[in-house]
């Protein structure tokens, strides 16, 4: 497949990222809001925040990361352009690939500039800094991968933010569970390896998944 049409499809994807419910404002707004909650709620302890820290901000991010799948296939299946993509059973997954990477790159990517302030707001210690952005990073391309295949089991759902959710949330759960030891114990454990290797797992797989799903949508 050339790849003239897989830019396009990159660019293309950005701009409904953007034009579509707010772009990025979104699911900062939803992390930033879930993240400056939990103070409030659980007190301003120090070693409360910095017990229970990690796993909200990685809640906070996972949740996020919902937001803005329910956009990123229905638009390509209500024009027409998901019945060309299905000519060419090679095209389909990369170009599936494709728009999901560029909608990470709008709404998920930026969340890991936000980690250092947040990570101080819960007690994180600031020589993990680099350990948590790092591992951000990798968990948030990992839940758009599988958010994205949620999104293209329900690409021909209307109003299918609930069924996403409900798809995509059991398969968080490994990176959830890594990503939030990641963020305590750095570099040096093996929970960044496992997170590092879900990553991977989740690169080979869900776009294979994701072609294949908007095959039946299509059909």
């Amino acid at each position: 497949m050339r790849a003239a049409p897989i830019r396009r499809s990159f660019v293309q994807a950005v701009m409904e990222a953007w034009s579509g419910g707010a772009g990025l404002l979104l699911p900062v707004g939803f992390f930033s809001g879930t993240a400056m909650l939990v103070p409030f709620a659980l007190g301003s302890a120090p070693d409360v925040l910095s017990d229970i820290g990690p796993g909200m901000l990685w809640l906070a991010l996972a949740l996020a990361s919902l937001v803005t799948l329910e956009r990123v296939f229905q638009a390509d299946l209500h024009d027409g352009a998901l019945d060309l993509w299905v000519q060419e059973p090679a095209a389909i997954s990369l170009v599936a690939l494709t728009k999901t990477l560029a909608h990470w790159s709008v709404s998920g990517l930026p969340l890991v500039l936000l980690t250092p302030l947040y990570g101080l707001m819960f007690q994180v210690p600031p020589e993990t800094t680099l350990p948590a952005m790092a591992a951000f990073g990798l968990g948030g391309l990992t839940f758009f991968l599988w958010g994205g295949v949620a999104a293209a089991l329900s690409a021909s759902v209307a109003r299918g933010g609930l069924l996403i959710a409900l798809l995509a949330l059991p398969l968080y759960l490994p990176t959830l569970i890594f990503g939030g030891l990641t963020v305590k114990t750095g570099f040096e454990d093996s929970a960044f390896l496992f997170l590092l290797a879900s990553t991977l797992f989740a690169l080979g797989v869900a776009p294979p998944a994701m072609g294949a799903a908007l095959r039946l949508a299509a059909d």
